[in-house]
């Protein structure tokens, strides 16, 4: 009996223990899964930190994306960057020197007024004082010296010019059936729509889409000057005379654009809010298209449509072969007969934002150590185009000299396994996704090694549409497509923009005309850059006039 009791005890005995295996095994994976969740939301804390640290980075930290890695007393990664396939933080290397900055060179200014007209105005002796005071001979010019130089500014003025056709008749014609009348000609083009002259509506596009003055601020400025104009009158003025007189010039770059071999393209938002079957909220979209770095006069053409659509790009570009320079944006891909070429300023600027706070200039941290290396092959590439001028020498020194950084820049990025969904994570993820189009640069000494010309040609739009916000319909949006693709062409080319917007209202470039024709008008024509300069110095064409 005393045996049963005790098999009985041994067996429960033995059920508690089988028991308390199973809650010690549930309790382990219940703090197993506690240890992974805590885990998780200390990443996800991490991950929401950085996020933060970015957004205030974005907006109080510098927007340079230039970082400098030489700092007195700490090592570089980079000795002889040009051989080393790889990093090692613990070699003893000798501090890079430091750089001694070069001090801009100041200008005198004579240099600063170049181009202006002068008046010379002489400060001479009244007559009664052209006598020497001790003996009363007759004093003797003997030179003049230059004792001020002043700028003065003359004030725009209105003014009305009636024009009256003097009419003529044949007196001995009168007396028969059908007299002979005639009337006096213009001698220059009457198409401008409106009763502003050419000048007038050149000043409201400038005001707009140079100096981003909207029309209703405009409206106030014409009322001080003594015309009560409404906004309505100016939005026609712009979009009626851009109709008439610059799409043909618009053609006729885009199609002096698609002949070149090397371009570059970019795109940002615009808001237009009456377009047909859309909300007013909805996104638009104006893309840029340039040329690249080759040796042709720059062109900058601005295209707007209601979106962003891959299928833009491919109507715009129809025709075009050669090198594309673009950001990430895969609708480009549809480009046919385009070889992509992706921007390392883009790589640089998401490997920056990858650098926690405070790790700037912290080599064992990845992100920085990636920084370091773009910033590398953009100091390679300066010294490059500083050096050379031709093509070819500037694709063998690439070769040369930044193809070496470039392999240990792959060789790191292999090496990387970020944490998911963190900075760093994202930005390697952006570079590998990249990774087919960011070596492309290598093949001709023409292709651009990044895209950021086409974000300068993007920065006046956007500069202008933090003032005038919105275009009220695509009309508007139409126009100022044409109007920007004018004055960003004549600044690149240095021409004035003013006097070139007011050159081509009166010359009048139309679909009759052929491309030799307009080329004559293009603002990088010797002839066209004499006239525009004989014009800034003309008095003729300085004010402001009114029909």
């Amino acid at each position: 009996m005393a045996n049963s009791v005790k098999d009985l005890q041994l067996r429960e005995l033995k059920d508690s223990i089988k028991e308390l295996n199973k809650l010690i095994e549930t309790l382990r994976e219940a703090l197993a899964a506690v240890n992974a969740r805590e885990a998780d939301l200390k990443q996800e804390r991490d991950n929401l930190k950085e996020q933060v640290e970015y957004l205030k980075n974005k907006l109080y930290g510098p927007s340079s994306e230039k970082r400098s890695f030489d700092i007195p007393g700490q090592l570089n990664i980079f000795n002889e960057a040009e051989v080393e396939q790889d990093i090692v933080l613990n070699e003893e290397a000798d501090p890079a020197p430091a750089q001694k900055k070069s001090r801009k060179k100041k200008t005198i200014s004579a240099e600063k007024l170049k181009g202006l007209p002068v008046e010379e105005k002489e400060l001479d002796l009244p007559e009664e004082e052209k006598t020497c005071p001790e003996c009363g001979t007759e004093l003797q010019r003997i030179g003049r010296e230059l004792v001020k130089r002043e700028v003065k500014f003359i004030p725009a003025r209105l003014k009305v010019i009636e024009y009256y056709s003097i009419n003529y008749k044949c007196p001995a014609c009168e007396e028969e059936e059908l007299p002979c009348f005639y009337k006096g000609k213009a001698g220059f083009l009457n198409r401008l729509h409106g009763m502003a002259s050419a000048g007038t509506v050149a000043w409201v596009m400038y005001q707009k889409f140079c100096n981003c003055v909207p029309l209703y601020r405009q409206e106030a400025d014409w009322k001080l000057y003594g015309l009560d104009i409404g906004r309505s009158t100016l939005s026609n003025w712009v979009i009626n005379n851009t109709k008439e007189f610059f799409d043909p010039m618009y053609d006729f770059l885009k199609r002096e654009l698609l002949k070149r071999s090397f371009l570059m393209a970019d795109e940002t938002p615009v808001q237009v809010l009456h377009e047909p079957g859309r909300r007013a909220q909805t996104k638009s979209y104006m893309w840029i298209y340039r040329t690249g770095e080759d040796d042709g006069p720059p062109i900058i053409l601005y295209k707007y449509s209601p979106t962003r659509a891959g299928d833009n790009p491919v109507e715009f570009l129809d025709g075009f072969s050669g090198y594309l320079m673009c950001d990430g944006y895969s609708g480009y891909n549809k480009v046919r007969n385009a070889k992509r070429s992706a921007c390392w300023a883009h790589v640089r600027r998401a490997l920056i934002d990858a650098v926690p706070k405070g790790h700037q200039y912290d080599y064992s941290h990845p992100a920085v150590q990636g920084v370091m290396y773009v910033s590398k092959l953009f100091d390679l590439e300066a010294e490059i185009h500083q050096k050379h001028k031709e093509p070819e020498q500037i694709r063998e020194a690439r070769l040369q000299k930044e193809k070496p950084v470039l392999e240990g820049f792959w060789a790191w990025l292999d090496r990387q396994n970020p944490t998911r969904n963190s900075r760093l994570y994202k930005a390697v993820t952006y570079i590998q996704n990249r990774r087919p189009y960011l070596d492309v640069y290598l093949e001709d000494g023409r292709c651009s090694f990044s895209n950021n010309a086409s974000e300068r040609s993007v920065k006046p739009f956007v500069m202008g549409r933090k003032n005038w916000l919105f275009s009220n319909t695509p009309a508007g949006a139409v126009a100022s497509e044409k109007i920007y693709t004018i004055i960003e062409v004549a600044r690149a080319n240095g021409v004035n923009v003013y006097h070139y917007l007011c050159y081509l209202m009166e010359k009048g470039p139309s679909y009759q005309m052929t491309d030799e024709e307009l080329s004559e008008l293009a603002p990088w024509n010797d002839s066209c850059k004499q006239e525009i300069e004989r014009r800034m110095k003309d008095p003729e064409y300085a004010g402001l006039s009114v029909q």
